[in-house]
């Protein structure tokens, strides 16, 4: 299902945003070119919010140590982190956020 989660105005591009849906964290990220990524809110190394982190092209870095995820797959790319975080599909309807969630 999709659940709105914020106005494409409340996020800025090069930025992320924490948002929870059925008490799950998510980090909404707004690409430099105003696409819109979502990914687990919890970095797979420890529970850091990936959404405190840096957004550099197709990338979230988490702050604490460093590893960096794909926002396409969830895969990381560099180390600590070497599980992938799960990716949720973001729609954009009448500049509404939305993002499709499955328990």
């Amino acid at each position: 299902m999709a659940v709105r989660v914020c106005a494409a105005e409340d996020i800025k591009p090069g930025n992320a945003l924490r948002v929870t849906i059925e008490g799950h964290p998510i980090a909404l990220v707004r690409l430099d070119d105003g696409n819109f990524r979502a990914i687990d809110d919890k970095c797979s190394h420890g529970e850091i919010s990936l959404s405190e982190g840096f957004v550099e092209d197709e990338t979230l870095e988490c702050w604490a140590h460093g590893a960096k995820f794909d926002l396409n797959t969830g895969v990381p790319l560099s180390l600590p982190a070497y599980e992938a975080v799960s990716t949720y599909e973001v729609l954009i309807e009448n500049d509404e956020v939305f993002i499709e969630y499955e328990a």
